[in-house]
C-alpha cells in the first residue's frame, strides 16, 4: 500500500497480485474442488499448493530474498490472504503461511531452518505451529510439551493444520520455553465445523526434536508469528465476508417476489448496505494491521486487537445475512453459503475471540492514557 498524503491505497502491484491470485482461485479451486477436497483424506491437493508456491510465488511474500522469499511486505501477503478468504482455499493457509513461516523469519540465520523455510515457500512441505494461545497472545503457562534429552513428551489438543508434513513446537525445557522443530508425531484428526480447515489434536511420547530457540527468543518467535497469522486471518475474513456480500447482492438482484427483484424491497436494501458498511469496516482494520506489522507505525497489538475484533464480527453477521436474505436454498448442503458461515464461525474462535480482543484493546487504549498522563474518570 501507498501513502498518498491523504488515504492508503493499494499500489498496482498489488492490484496485480490480487487479480493474478483471483484468477488461478477461480481456474484451479472453484467450489466443486473445494468440496471435493475438503472431503478428501489430505484435506487439500499438494499439487496445487505446490503451483501457489513455485508458479505464483504467494506463500513466501513477507519472506526476504535472502531466505528465499519475494521480499515483499505483510501487506502483499494479506492482499493474497484475503483472495484465499474469498475462495474458500482448503490447506494449510494458516499453519503454514500465517504461523510457522514468520516463525521461521523471526529466526532467520539458525541453520536448523533455512532448507525447510525455502520448502515451505515454495509449497513443496507444510507446516504447524504447535503452541497454545491465550486470546490470540502467548502464554508459557499454558505449555505442557515437555523436552527431555533432545525427545518431546506431551500433548497439544488442538492444532490448526495439525496433520502437515512438520510442527513447531512449543516446550518446557530446564531453562524455560523453547521453540522445537518435529517432524514425526502422532497426529488425531479432530471433527470440526469448518472442513476445509483441518484441526488435529497432537501426540508427543519422547519424540526426536531439534531445538531452534529458546528463552526471549524463542517467545520473540513465537509473538511474531501470533501477530502475522492474526492479521493475515484477518484480511482472510474480509474475502470471505466480500464474496459472501457480492453473492447476495447478485441474488437479490434476480430472485423475483410478487413480480419484482427482492433487491428493489426497502428492507433488503437496507440489509445489503449493512453488510457492506460491516466489510468496509472490516477491510479498514485488517490491512491497518497488516501495515501496522509492516510499517511499525502504530501499536501493533492495539491494531490487531481492532481488526480480530471487528472482521470475526463482520463475517459472523454477514455469512449469517447471506444465509437469511438467499431463503430457503441459503440452507441447503448444494449452496455455498453454509460454507462460509461455518468457516466464519470457526475463525471467529482461532487466535483470541472478538471479546477477548475487546478486552486486550481496553487495557492496551488504559495503558496508553495513563502513559501520557489521562485522568481515570472516576466510575463509582
Amino acid at each position: 500500500m501507498a501513502d498518498t498524503g491523504t488515504e492508503f491505497v493499494f499500489t498496482p502491484e498489488q492490484q496485480d497480485l490480487r487479480r493474478a491470485v483471483r484468477q488461478f482461485c477461480a481456474e484451479r479451486l472453484d467450489e466443486d474442488i473445494v468440496r471435493r477436497l475438503m472431503e478428501s483424506e489430505t484435506g487439500y491437493d499438494p499439487a496445487l499448493w505446490a503451483r501457489l508456491g513455485g508458479e505464483l510465488g504467494v506463500l513466501g511474500l513477507a519472506v526476504p530474498e535472502e531466505l528465499g522469499g519475494v521480499g515483499g511486505g505483510l501487506v502483499d501477503q494479506a492482499v493474497v490472504a484475503e483472495e484465499f478468504g474469498a475462495a474458500l482455499v482448503p490447506g494449510p493457509v494458516l499453519g503454514t503461511v500465517g504461523l510457522a513461516v514468520p516463525a521461521l523469519v523471526a529466526l532467520a540465520g539458525a541453520e536448523v531452518e533455512e532448507g525447510l523455510l525455502a520448502s515451505l515457500v515454495e509449497g513443496t512441505r507444510t507446516a504447524a505451529f504447535a503452541v497454545p494461545d491465550r486470546g490470540g497472545r502467548f502464554d508459557p503457562a499454558l505449555v505442557t510439551v515437555t523436552e527431555s534429552d533432545g525427545t518431546l513428551t506431551g500433548e497439544v489438543s488442538q492444532v490448526v493444520d495439525g496433520t502437515a508434513d512438520v510442527l513447531l513446537v512449543a516446550a518446557r525445557t530446564g531453562g524455560g520455553v523453547g521453540l522445537f522443530l518435529v517432524d514425526g508425531a502422532e497426529r488425531v484428526p479432530l471433527s470440526t465445523l469448518d472442513r476445509t480447515r483441518r484441526q488435529a489434536a497432537v501426540r508427543f511420547a519422547a519424540t526426536p526434536a531439534r531445538a531452534l530457540a529458546s528463552g526471549a527468543d524463542a517467545e520473540r518467535a513465537i509473538t511474531a508469528a501470533l501477530r502475522t497469522g492474526a492479521a493475515l486471518l484477518a484480511a482472510e475474513q474480509v474475502g470471505g465476508a466480500q464474496r459472501m456480500l457480492d453473492r447476495t447482492v447478485a441474488y437479490a438482484g434476480t430472485r423475483l417476489q410478487f413480480g419484482r427483484p427482492i433487491g428493489s424491497f426497502q428492507a433488503v436494501k437496507h440489509r445489503c448496505a449493512d453488510m457492506l458498511v460491516l466489510v468496509e469496516h472490516a477491510r479498514s482494520t485488517a490491512y491497518h494491521a497488516a501495515w501496522a506489522l509492516q510499517d511499525g507505525t502504530d501499536n501493533p497489538d492495539l491494531a490487531i486487537g481492532i481488526a480480530q475484533a471487528t472482521c470475526s464480527e463482520a463475517y459472523q453477521r454477514v455469512a449469517e445475512d447471506t444465509v437469511q436474505l438467499h431463503g430457503g436454498i441459503g440452507f441447503t448442503w448444494e449452496h455455498s453459503a453454509h460454507l462460509y458461515l461455518k468457516r466464519a464461525v470457526t475463525d471467529a474462535a482461532l487466535l483470541g475471540s472478538a471479546a477477548e480482543h475487546r478486552e486486550r484493546i481496553a487495557e492496551l487504549v488504559l495503558d496508553r492514557a495513563v502513559a501520557v498522563g489521562v485522568p481515570a474518570v472516576a466510575t463509582g
